[in-house]
């Protein structure tokens, strides 16, 4: 039998890659510290998954999997010198913790033969197959990282399933349950995989695959952060209610459009197929049933402000291919109002939120993008509205389209 191991047993290891490994036909291993989650998936053998949907649900069962506790690192080891297939849903800031348990298990397959083995990074972070091969090398004899470099493929994927967090609601009864949406589709850098490429139900292949990782970051991420930072603005608590707001959906799909026409252009992509792809993320916001937070979607708002992220990357990107990013500028007003909310506990003066702003996005003072953050900042100190907010970059999308006629 096929072996998988799915590193990070949380919503999107168990909401999303590891169904996908299970109903592929792999026996799935999940690594985790959680001894709930380890001594539940080994008690069971498997797992209930709910796919919802705001007219109701699915249940599924996902069978065939077990665990082991990530703090055994040899018990880790053995099952990636075994495994067919690996993934991590860990979180960005968790992979360093990983790592000499993913560098045990490389020496471990090494020891049995050293057949290929490719790693599925399904993590929400940019150039994540850079950051990881920067991790684990460091660790690697001259001879282990010769194998690594030939044999060990790094493969960036775009999660696009929403997963919330999980209630006690949604678990109803089951400790194991996740909650999910129905999308399934999982893109992957095809270029990336070391050996035969192995079919997993609903993986996709791409090459070049810069392209998708810039569309989930930049149409998905932004517009979900932006819809999420705007709902804190009205004490709005939920993804769905934000979204409701004629004023935040407008915002919002008026930032994901400029995402869109920048990405259109920058990678001569059909701009059809991009905005038909915004509608569809638009529809899923509304997904009551999900029941996803702004607290969670709006969650670390330093990351989602910094230089290469969904907010100031979409901003950066829309200069660059001479678009304003009107709309865009409004999300990152928004999230630069919860980071300093968070570390400074309340509205503070405009040369703290300039500091502020410099600090975690690196932009330029002179910059466009920066002056219409630091411009709308002060307007949502001053009490405006997302309706005010709009009223601005409505008029300023149409003083821009005035100029190019």
């Amino acid at each position: 039998m096929k072996r998988a191991v799915m590193y990070g047993g949380g919503n999107i290891g168990r909401g999303f890659i590891g169904a996908l490994l299970a109903a592929s036909g792999y026996r799935v291993t999940f690594v985790d510290v959680a001894d709930a989650v380890v001594n539940g998936l080994n008690e069971k053998g498997e797992y209930p998954l709910r796919i919802l949907s705001s007219e109701g649900y699915e249940d599924r069962m996902v069978t065939n999997v077990c665990a082991v506790n990530g703090k055994n690192t040899d018990a880790v080891a053995e099952v990636i010198a075994e495994a067919d297939i690996m993934a991590t849903s860990v979180g960005a800031k968790i992979l360093p913790y990983i790592v000499p348990n993913i560098v045990a298990g490389i020496r471990a397959r090494i020891a049995k033969g050293g057949k290929p083995l490719n790693l599925l990074i399904c993590e929400n972070l940019m150039d994540a197959n850079e950051v990881l091969y920067d991790l684990i090398t460091p660790h690697l004899s001259a001879e282990e990282r010769a194998w690594f470099d030939e044999n060990f493929g790094l493969v960036e994927t775009s999660i696009g399933r929403m997963v919330p967090v999980q209630t006690e609601e949604m678990r109803d009864g089951e400790p194991l349950r996740v909650c999910v949406e129905s999308y399934g589709f999982l893109p992957v850098d095809k270029a990336a995989f070391r050996g035969e490429i192995p079919e997993i139900e609903g993986m996709v292949p791409f090459s070049p695959f810069d392209f998708f990782v810039k569309r989930k970051l930049y149409l998905h991420n932004m517009g979900h952060a932006t819809c999420a930072y705007l709902g804190d603005v009205l004490g709005l608590a939920y993804i769905y209610e934000a979204i409701d707001d004629e004023a935040i959906a407008a915002i919002v799909r008026g930032a994901m459009t400029e995402s869109a026409r920048a990405l259109s252009k920058a990678y001569d992509v059909e701009l059809e197929g991009l905005l038909r792809h915004i509608d569809d993320l638009l529809y899923r916001f509304t997904n009551s049933a999900l029941r996803d937070t702004c607290l969670r979607v709006g969650g670390d708002p330093a990351r989602k402000l910094s230089p290469k992220d969904r907010l100031i990357g979409a901003a950066k990107l829309c200069e660059a291919q001479g678009i304003l990013p009107c709309y865009i500028a409004i999300g990152a007003a928004a999230a630069l109002r919860r980071l300093i909310a968070e570390t400074e506990g309340a509205v503070q003066s405009m040369e703290t939120a300039r500091r502020m702003l410099s600090e975690v996005s690196e932009l330029s003072a002179s910059s466009t993008a920066f002056v219409m953050i630091i411009e709308n900042y002060g307007l949502l100190s001053d009490g405006a509205t997302p309706r005010d907010l709009r009223r601005v970059a409505d008029r300023l999308k149409a003083a821009a389209a005035e100029k190019m006629i």
